[in-house]
């Protein structure tokens, strides 16, 4: 029989489980303080349980998901790409990204991604199968782990590998445990959950009491239908014109404003027209919005290009002369391929193992 993952369980089907074995229902919170408040990395750890359940814990449950293959950090600002084995031999990658006043990490939700963005190189596997909750949770606790309690990670960005909409259940499950008071006790407004921008998922998202309120980022990336569909094979059936209705809609609440994604890919969206398109696509919608301009990332195998600086700022320069927040986003660890859109899955055999 499968062992279970409690990783792969919400507080409340910790507490039904925990009931299920006949256990006091304190038992869930004191698992949850070790797993998510200590962050332990053995249930020997967990000193506070009898050595009956402890013993239980070890034969019936996995602890981890994950085995560290390979980290790599930024001579330039400090950010760590790590390189994580799962079960099944498959590879996924996450990022820890240190900033002035708070640390951030980038999870990973699918091995590989369906969607086929051309300035991803993620989407070059193609979809191999989606991450379980455990696999996502465990990418945070890990790292954090690794770097240390006095580097404490406030901030969750769902922007590496795969669209986390796609994995709708188990992202669900992840934020849920991120945000629950007896498990992480993250803020919800310091989780971001980055879409292609498929409509049917970001409704469900909103309409859904079950997902914690956390914050949309919508990979846009182009001003028109056109462009948008020749880099984004998504907006044929997820139209820019449906999308920006559809993300008009949303209800607004102060604090939780969307974040338009825009990867300046040079000659293919980055001009002064492409600009004031962006302007007349946002209309009067304004305060609804704040648009992150990420110079594209170059990648092997890739033809696109990474416009010059003056492009960038003359662009961003349009944007805020029309009163629309625009900020560029040099994204970090460009030098160790850790850089938005240049996440992949890896073979193993190129990597040095850690034991």
């Amino acid at each position: 029989m499968e062992k279970v993952n409690l990783k792969d369980l919400n507080f409340k089907e910790l507490e039904n489980w925990v009931k299920d074995k006949n256990w006091h229902k304190f038992r869930a919170k004191q698992i949850s303080k070790w797993l998510y408040n200590k962050k332990v990395s053995s249930y020997d750890e967990m000193t506070d349980l009898s050595k009956d359940i402890r013993n239980y814990l070890k034969e019936n449950t996995e602890f981890e998901s994950l085995k560290l293959v390979s980290y790599e950090k930024s001579q330039i600002d400090g950010s760590i790409k790590f390189l994580w084995r799962l079960k099944d031999g498959n590879t996924i990658e996450s990022v820890f990204i240190p900033e002035r006043d708070h640390n951030t990490i980038c999870v990973s939700t699918q091995v590989g991604c369906a969607v086929g963005c051309t300035f991803c190189y993620t989407t070059k596997d193609g979809l191999i199968r989606n991450l379980t909750t455990a696999e996502i949770i465990d990418q945070y606790l890990q790292v954090q782990r690794f770097v240390g309690n006095e580097n404490r990670i406030s901030n969750v960005v769902f922007m590496g590998m795969g669209e986390p909409l796609a994995n709708y259940d188990n992202v669900r499950k992840a934020v849920q445990i991120m945000t629950d008071k007896n498990m992480l006790d993250l803020s919800n407004r310091k989780i971001t959950i980055s879409s292609s921008g498929i409509i049917a998922q970001i409704l469900k998202m909103y309409n859904d009491p079950e997902f914690p309120q956390v914050r949309l980022a919508v990979s846009l990336n182009a001003s028109d239908q056109k462009v948008r569909e020749s880099i984004m094979p998504i907006s044929k059936t997820n139209t820019i014109e449906d999308l920006m209705k559809t993300l008009n809609s949303l209800p607004f609440k102060t604090g939780y404003r969307i974040m338009l994604e825009y990867v300046l890919i040079k000659d293919v969206n980055d001009t002064e027209e492409d600009a004031k398109k962006l302007v007349k696509l946002i209309g009067k919608n304004k305060k609804r919005y704040k648009v992150n301009l990420i110079p594209f990332n170059p990648f092997e195998e890739s033809d696109y290009k990474r416009p010059d600086e003056k492009r960038v700022e003359k662009f961003q320069k349009i944007l805020w002369e029309h009163n629309i927040s625009a900020f560029i986003r040099w994204s970090k660890g460009r030098d160790i391929s850790a850089a938005c859109g240049q996440l992949r899955k890896k073979e193993l055999n190129n990597f040095i193992k850690i034991t």
